[in-house]
């Protein structure tokens, strides 16, 4: 009888332990103008070194009277050949990759709509980064907000991980998907 409570005490232990954070990072990345929907997704992380590159999910504009959600997705591409991404909403297609030319992702900056009232929110739209070696890479969406301030750069290290603030679907309500994003810098 002991063993068998060792055994389902070290098993959900173990679980607890897997999907929690996988990695410890020294450093959170947030900007001040991220929408005000949704909830936090999981934190995802490379499982070693830094992500050198990205890709955004978006949808294009859909026309007169239609809902837009704009910006639905990021992922980071990781030097160990990982992708990692945290909640993505449903619309969209997924960009072409846009890599640093050279090092890893250390900063980036947010495209926000603000909230429009009865007219149709599309919250975060666009997102840029820049590299270690200064190169600033822009993500190819349309962007109907403005882009704020950067965030801090990565004091040590490199963009590591991933976590997103999205809405999910409202039915016949307006839809907005991405609406804010935080990385986190590892050594």
């Amino acid at each position: 009888m002991d063993i068998s409570i060792s055994i389902v005490i070290f098993l959900i232990f173990s679980y607890c332990v897997w999907d929690t954070e996988s990695r410890s990072f020294n450093t959170i990345l947030s900007v001040t103008n991220g929408g005000k929907w949704g909830d936090w997704g999981k934190k995802q992380f490379c499982s070693q070194g830094h992500a050198h590159s990205f890709s955004i999910k978006v949808q294009e504009e859909q026309g007169f009277a239609r809902d837009d959600t704009a910006l639905n997705g990021i992922r980071l591409n990781c030097a160990s050949g990982e992708v990692i991404q945290s909640t993505v909403g449903p619309n969209g297609k997924w960009s072409k990759i846009m890599s640093c030319p050279q090092g890893a992702l250390i900063s980036f900056s947010l495209n926000v709509e603000a909230p429009v009232g009865p007219g149709d929110d599309t919250a975060a739209n666009n997102i840029q980064f820049s590299c270690q070696d200064g190169t600033i890479l822009k993500g190819t969406a349309k962007e109907w907000g403005k882009f704020g301030e950067w965030s801090k750069r990565c004091p040590v290290g490199a963009i590591c991980g991933i976590e997103t603030k999205v809405e999910g679907a409202q039915g016949a309500g307006d839809d907005t998907a991405l609406n804010d994003v935080r990385f986190f810098c590892c050594d």
